[in-house]
């Protein structure tokens, strides 16, 4: 092997890994799929297996959340809550001893770039779970003042207790395996629920390898449990369970419809984060410094597979062909490559289809009438790339500026002083989707005023899609149900006993 594929090669350690041989957990045990199914997972950078997975069942569903349901009632209902905190920071410490192992896991089964696999897996993994370990220690209910209609004769004590949901059965995509596991298995474990984990078909590694480390942090047998499989089989199952709480979503605005009929049966509750087709306005007075990177990393971060992507760009007339011209010069510039890679910017997309999707989307805006300004072509030979892909003078009227496209195509249209903000958040808003956004200027009156307009789950002003484990993060219209992050992200998996003592 030459110097230069030794330095794309994955480590020993990687490579012992995706070796090994990939099995459902459950209850703590590895366990082929009843069926017998594998599934193969491939490398997007190559198209080359990587490895295969069993693939889960209803019937396997049905063994996970009876594991689920029985470790609710055992030792980890038993534990004191900063117990449980210490599992939750056990469990952060794992993910920064082993984070080149999982970094490289990932790059290999979902094409993302190493140095960004690596930043979340610490900035975003292990301090995710660190925030929440914190709360753990810090649900409590209230005494509440009250005399009940038959307690008029005696005194009373009525007070309320923040209970564990129950099991939760987490459904996550591929676009970002590890935080997108992160985010449903911390505040659940705070909490004290149990966990079904159905991670994407096509990127299933990275769960299993992250729940091995959990149990090495002392979470107990059954807390979590992983099922990988196919939405339609596996997904479906855990969505119509009648034994599980609580459903966890996180995907596509069609399949999270779905979610919904299939949840029906016992009415569990259900949370969802789901598309977007995000704002980023950019009035004249802007830094431009700032907007230009800023712009390109909302837009392509993830190869733009990202629900909070910047994908609609409203520039301000008098700076437009200024934006345009910078942000072409920055996509021109990005190295597309394999995520182990270090010089790559740009991964590969997912899979064949995703290319496939995505280029039929670019076809449709250059047949629209967009500017195509920059990219517009998949490249070449292995892996399924595509160039970062800039259309200008585009509008609400064009697919690609409505529709979520989730690849790297952005669409820049113009306003003027004679639109008024009102004009500005109406076509802003003109989307069923309502996830992310933000404002770019210097005047922080109108910040604030097109911020209150723009109707999105989190806006920013003079940066996109601000995340952090305390910053409450979900969207409106539909975009989602609920939130993630931050206090909020607690209380879809809580629920609510009063108890009412006459005495």
């Amino acid at each position: 092997m030459s110097a230069a594929a030794e330095s794309l090669a994955p480590s020993p350690a990687t490579r012992e890994y995706l070796a090994g041989e990939h099995l459902l957990l459950i209850n703590g045990e590895r366990v082929p799929a009843a069926s017998g199914e594998r599934i193969e997972v491939q490398d997007p950078a190559t198209e080359e297996i990587i490895a295969t997975v069993a693939g889960a069942g209803a019937d396997d569903v049905d063994r996970a959340v009876t594991a689920a349901r029985a470790a609710l009632k055992g030792e980890w209902s038993t534990m004191t809550s900063y117990e449980r905190a210490r599992c939750i920071l056990n469990f952060a410490d794992e993910i920064e001893k082993n984070v080149s192992l999982i970094a490289e896991v990932e790059v290999m089964e979902n094409g993302l770039p190493r140095m960004i696999s690596e930043y979340t897996a610490v900035k975003f993994g292990a301090e995710f779970l660190r925030y929440y370990a914190g709360w753990a220690t810090k649900i409590h209910g209230l005494t509440i003042p009250v005399s009940p209609m038959d307690a008029r004769n005696g005194e009373t004590l009525t007070y309320t207790r923040r209970e564990p949901i129950g099991v939760v059965g987490a459904i996550i995509p591929w676009n970002a395996p590890l935080p997108m596991a992160i985010l449903k298995l911390a505040p659940a474990l705070a909490t004290g629920c149990t966990i079904v984990l159905k991670p994407a078909e096509l990127t299933p590694l990275t769960a299993l390898l992250l729940v091995e480390l959990a149990h090495k942090a002392g979470i107990p047998n059954g807390v979590i449990n992983v099922v990988a499989g196919y939405g339609q089989s596996a997904g479906q199952a855990l969505a119509e369970h009648p034994d599980v709480d609580k459903i966890s979503f996180t995907g596509s605005t069609a399949v999270g419809k779905k979610i919904i009929e299939a949840s029906t049966g016992n009415l569990k509750k259900v949370t969802l984060e789901l598309g977007g087709k995000s704002p980023f306005v950019v009035f004249p007075d802007a830094d431009l410094e700032r907007v230009i990177p800023g712009a390109i990393r909302g837009a392509f971060f993830l190869q733009g597979q990202n629900c909070m992507a910047s994908t609609r760009l409203f520039v301000h007339e008098d700076v437009f062909d200024t934006v345009v011209h910078g942000i072409a010069q920055g996509v021109g510039a990005m190295k597309l490559g394999p995520g182990l890679d270090p010089a790559s910017m740009l991964g590969p997309l997912i899979s064949g289809d995703q290319r496939d999707r995505v280029m039929a989307y670019i076809d449709a805006g250059k047949e629209s009438g967009a500017e195509l300004v920059a990219g517009g072509d998949a490249l070449p030979g292995k892996g399924f790339f595509i160039k970062p892909t800039l259309f200008a003078r585009t509008n609400m009227d064009m697919k690609i500026a409505r529709e979520e496209i989730f690849g790297p195509v952005l669409c820049v249209q113009s306003f003027s002083d004679s639109d008024g903000l009102e004009g500005i958040a109406a076509e802003a808003n003109k989307t069923i989707y309502g996830l992310s956004g933000s404002v770019w200027t210097k005047d922080i009156s109108i910040a604030h005023k097109l911020a209150a307009m723009i109707d999105s789950g989190q806006v920013s002003i003079n940066c996109h899609a601000a995340v952090d484990p305390a910053i409450p993060f979900g969207g409106n219209k539909q975009s989602g149900w609920g939130r993630e992050f931050g206090m909020e992200g607690l209380e879809p998996y809580l629920k609510t006993k009063a108890t009412t003592v006459l005495y």
